[in-house]
């Protein structure tokens, strides 16, 4: 028997016992069959599945039957919990083949026991020794408590979100700690135990940015496999590229600083180092969002030498350190110390000189918030480098609710053999959806936009009676509609940073007539299905900034035609994501309101924005939508 056969038989047992005895989706079996002739044939697929296909289980059924380790790389953390928390105990418990699986996220995640001791052991002396500058004491005594029980020691299990300084004290990063073998506590790492439990896994669930890093680093941290698994496809140019990138900043040099500062007595070095981190921030803070397209200007090669010179005398005053006459836990603690400084200035020095050399093919520029600017250094083109790491290595599926127009060409892909399908959604769209557009609002250009979106966002919220995600693509925007509505509203309206992400949408979807206002992190990988939605609006054509460096960059290779290859179909991805916050039932029924009257105007690109859109009925009247959103308020 074929894998696509046994695939197709294990499926069909394994949704049978879904509740309610599960449904035939000839998408997902369509897709299951796919993932498995390519898993046989190692011919690369792209596959598109829309919402409700259960890609999921279309994928891990063939990849789990097929006996070949399978690496699952998601771009959000709510695919990953999916994963992690339903569909794989799913399959353990009804799928009759069995396999062992683990979650892996990158070091920071988990809470560093020797940090603890080392700030236990500092006692009032632990902010002079670099070890917590800015960190919440209260907060550190109860992560510690929380570590002496918790099984994983992964920052997301903890009932209380730290403060950045706080989790950085508690912390270390991929180029700070001295591995198992140098560590007093690494018998007892808890990222070491989740990198054993990796290692033996039939299938292993990563982010996205995890397994781009794992490609830069030539798999030094996820082992061998032969299948990956791209799940939420779309972000993978912009994920790989960050993670195939450099980036130097004054908070770089001042945890440098730091970790000496808790081994090495200098202090004139030291001060030298913290004082190189202010010159480097003063010296970016003015080009926070400049493209260098000239290359590093000579004052920055300048800051940036001498920041190599000091980092590099740190470095040598670290391997002159003599634990000789130390024994025991004290002589551990101290090379501990000593390794975790040299690794980071051994990896700054490095970058700096990655950068400095000002490789072909890259682009510069500094980004950030102004008090905290780094210069960070991108590849334009990632194809090359995804040739060389993972196309010609294994067998990759990338899949996602909507595939970008080109994107086979912009990873590289296209050169190698692969496939592509859209099994399309199991949803009635045109039955239980209406796209709404008002052509009669001012252009976004226009200064009266802003009060009219938000007094149509108003009209059709009360319409809804609630039951709205509003999205926007910026944050002032968000804002402006949050402080129009504040105290109008005859029910709650939440807005994105009132309370954490998850604990914002649970409080949205139990509370069926509020509205949840949000900005770009809320576009994808959102579910809320159900009578707690029936309304998104989305204020913009979500079209990329025209001053993003790295777009910049890619628009002029693209010459004339950038528009086209570059900005619009990044704006009709961003939109189907957007819109695809709606239907994710079969029972679910609801508006989108774009209101962005170009989406029914612009002659010139609508047509290549709708046609990436389900296939809703579409209208430009008032009247009719706020009809159909009481018709089902009323039904409900």
């Amino acid at each position: 028997m074929s894998l696509a056969e046994s695939t197709e038989r294990a499926l069909a047992v394994a949704t049978a016992e879904l509740p309610g005895g599960g449904e035939t989706r000839q998408g997902q079996i369509d897709m299951a069959r796919s993932v498995a002739s390519a898993i046989s044939s190692g011919e690369h697929l792209l596959a598109q599945a829309g919402t409700g296909t259960g890609k999921s289980l279309a994928y891990l059924v063939p990849a789990l039957l097929s006996g070949k380790r399978t690496i699952i790389a998601t771009a959000t953390k709510a695919l990953q919990d999916q994963l992690a928390n339903k569909d794989l105990p799913f399959l353990e418990e009804h799928l009759d083949h069995p396999f062992a699986w683990a979650v892996l996220k990158g070091r920071s995640n988990y809470v560093c026991l020797q940090r603890l001791d080392e700030l236990e052991d500092a006692g009032d002396q632990m902010q002079l020794d670099g070890l917590s500058t800015g960190a919440d004491t209260d907060e550190i005594d109860a992560i510690r408590e929380w570590a002496g029980t918790s099984a994983s020691g992964d920052r997301a299990t903890l009932d209380f979100e730290p403060t950045s300084r706080t989790w950085a004290a508690v912390s270390v990063g991929p180029r700070e700690c001295p591995g198992r073998g140098r560590c007093p506590q690494g018998n007892n790492c808890f990222a070491e135990a989740a990198r054993d439990e990796a290692a033996g896994a039939d299938v292993l669930v990563v982010n996205t940015h995890l397994y781009g890093i794992d490609l830069a680093s030539d798999g030094a941290i996820l082992g061998d496999h032969e299948v990956v698994v791209i799940d939420e496809a779309h972000q993978t140019e912009d994920i790989m590229s960050s993670t195939f990138s450099w980036e130097i900043s004054g908070g770089r040099f001042i945890n440098y600083a730091r970790n000496c500062t808790a081994i090495l007595a200098d202090d004139v070095l030291l001060g030298a180092l913290f004082e190189l981190a202010e010159d480097l921030t003063e010296l970016l803070e003015p080009k926070v969002g400049d493209r260098l397209s000239d290359g590093l200007p000579d004052d920055l090669h300048t800051v940036l030498d001498n920041g190599r010179r000091l980092a590099e005398k740190a470095l040598h005053a670290l391997r002159k350190i003599d634990d000789g006459n130390l024994t025991g836990k004290a002589k551990l603690d101290v090379e501990t110390r000593k390794q975790r400084a040299m690794q980071a200035g051994t990896a700054l020095i490095e970058d700096i000189d990655l950068i400095m050399s000002e490789p072909g093919g890259m682009v510069s520029w500094v980004d950030g918030p102004p008090k905290s600017p780094s210069l960070k250094v991108t590849p334009v083109e990632i194809g090359e480098l995804l040739t060389k790491t993972l196309w010609s290595e294994r067998l990759a599926v990338l899949t996602s609710a909507t595939i970008p127009v080109g994107l086979a060409g912009r990873l590289g892909l296209g050169s190698h053999p692969h496939s592509q399908l859209d099994v399309g959604s199991p949803f009635d769209y045109e039955e239980q959806s209406l796209l709404y557009c008002p052509i009669d609002l001012p252009e976004p250009r226009d200064p009266n936009y802003r009060d009219a979106m938000v007094e149509e966002l108003e009209a059709l919220m009360l319409a809804a009676g609630g039951r709205t995600l509003a999205l926007f693509t910026s944050y002032r925007a968000m804002n402006d509609a949050s402080e129009f509505l504040e105290g109008q509203m005859p029910f709650k309206v939440y807005t994105q940073g009132d309370l954490p992400k998850q604990v914002l949408l649970e409080t949205f979807a139990e509370d069926e007539q509020s509205c949840l206002l949000a900005t770009m992190s809320f576009w994808q990988g959102i579910d809320v299905p159900g009578p707690s939605l029936s309304l998104v609006v989305i204020d913009k054509l979500p079209f990329p900034r025209p001053d993003d460096p790295v777009l910049q960059a890619r628009r002029d290779l693209a010459g004339p035609n950038a528009f086209r290859l570059i900005d619009l179909p990044r704006a009709a991805t961003l939109l189907a994501q957007g819109s695809g916050r709606l239907i994710r039932s079969s029972s679910d029924r609801g508006v989108v309101a774009v209101l962005d009257q170009r989406l029914a105007t612009k002659r010139a690109y609508r047509w290549e924005l709708i046609n990436a859109l389900p296939e809703m009925r579409r209208t430009k009247d008032r009247d009719e939508v706020v009809a159909y959103l009481r018709d089902i308020r009323n039904s409900r």
